[in-house]
């Protein structure tokens, strides 16, 4: 029993904290219901124009906006109350649903909303997401981060396990409408959760928003080397070892349509395991090495994935693939929110957000162009082996970054903190 309850995940912080778990469940109910969107969008595209082409495009449109609004987010989620900021943003989304449910309702829906709507939720998205992270550390207790970083993990992952098939089993059995407006009620409890957690109010001495603060925020991250060793890691295994776009080739050599489905799931499953497994990381203080070993599984992963000769092993990779993943993400959601100072959690929120959606985009990109040249066996394996010989040589140059240990990240944290606040007080 004891030995269980040192691997079972912690679930302290939805216990001891009212406006966590709050917060935990608004976001984990529009989770999902983003999710049934999320493949509703794509879907219905395809269903228009039945053009491979304009169904990328969606890519390029919802990912050009998190370019600016990511920062910008976070340099207003720095200055303003926080909940608010996420009330805001999750009202718009609501609006934009309802904009797609009209739409889906329409005798012959109109293409050029789909795009302007995407686009819109991805600008909104990027205004959103660095509050909403910044939020974590205000809620729970500091030693309670740990456990926030899992939970938080598996949220996600269970809303991409489950969004998709539900996404999907509305869309043939009940259709778009019906997809649409399952997310659209999903912001209903969203917003009733928000609106009865505490204010998140900024520190008293927040930095306006502008240009000049994000520079700030910029600098400091590129001046914390075991901060830019999470984001280049990251960046570097999603470049080289996200080969989502050859999903489809994979599947038809290893059974066919049917197998697609399994194929985008798998690495959920990884995931979650890892997630109601992971009582363990609340013991692990060498963060740094950590990351290094998971970035470097998954891309070991990947790459046996792509050498895989049946379904059930090529299965069996992606689900080691998603669980090394999900611990990489654990690890580097506790270095992030445990060191970071409060007054600039907000626009590093926007760069760790610009550091995890520019990797698997670029890679998708990266694995089509190579796989034209190389096939797509020789595309999947050489980014496996190029991942982990990249996070081999950034762990190698960022000598800070491997030896960070966190007890001396927090301690550092404490210190600066009060630092500014004596410096503050008149």
């Amino acid at each position: 029993m004891t030995a269980a309850r040192r691997w079972a995940l912690d679930l302290t912080p939805l216990r001891t904290s009212r406006d966590f778990r709050l917060s935990y469940v608004a976001s984990a109910v529009t989770f999902l219901g983003s999710m049934v969107t999320y493949i509703a969008i794509p879907y219905q595209v395809a269903t228009l124009t039945n053009a491979p082409l304009l169904v990328g495009l969606l890519g390029v449109v919802e990912f050009a906006p998190l370019l600016v609004t990511a920062l910008v987010g976070g340099a207003l989620a720095d200055y303003l109350d926080r909940r608010k900021l996420v009330l805001a943003a999750e009202a718009g989304f609501t609006v934009l649903t309802a904009a797609l449910v009209v739409n889906a309702l329409l005798p012959h829906p109109l293409l050029w909303i789909l795009y302007v709507v995407a686009a819109l939720i991805a600008t909104l998205d990027g205004l959103q997401r660095p509050a909403l992270d910044s939020m974590v550390p205000r809620l729970v207790a500091p030693h309670e981060i740990p456990a926030a970083s899992a939970l938080t993990s598996m949220r996600s992952t269970i809303g991409s396990l489950i969004g998709p098939l539900l996404g999907g089993a509305l869309i043939a059995w009940a259709g778009l409408p019906f997809a649409y407006g399952l997310d659209l009620v999903t912001f209903a409890v969203s917003l009733g959760c928000l609106v009865a957690v505490r204010a998140v109010p900024p520190p008293p001495d927040a930095d306006r928003p502008s240009v000049r603060g994000i520079l700030v925020g910029l600098r400091y991250a590129a001046s914390r080397k075991e901060l830019l060793g999470t984001y280049l890691v990251d960046i570097n295994a999603m470049f080289f070892g996200m080969p989502l776009a050859l999903y489809p080739f994979v599947a038809h050599r290893l059974g066919g349509p049917t197998v697609l489905g399994m194929l985008y799931t798998a690495e959920s499953v990884g995931g979650l395991a890892a997630s109601l497994t992971s009582g363990w990381t609340g013991r692990v203080h060498r963060h740094g090495v950590a990351i290094v070993v998971a970035a470097g599984c998954w891309g070991a992963a990947i790459a046996g994935f792509g050498l895989s000769p049946s379904l059930w092993l090529a299965l069996a990779c992606l689900v080691v693939a998603g669980a090394a993943d999900q611990v990489s993400g654990m690890f580097r959601g506790m270095v992030w929110n445990q060191t970071i100072p409060d007054h600039l959690r907000g626009r590093l929120a926007g760069v760790e957000m610009l550091s995890y959606s520019s990797g698997p985009s670029l890679g998708n990109l990266r694995g089509g162009l190579v796989a034209r040249f190389t096939g797509v066996t020789g595309s999947i394996v050489s980014g496996g082996i190029l991942c982990v010989l990249g996070t081999l040589v950034l762990a190698f140059a960022l000598p800070s970054f491997r030896r960070y240990d966190n007890r001396d990240g927090v301690a550092r944290k404490q210190a600066a903190d009060a630092a500014r606040a004596a410096a503050a007080t008149p």
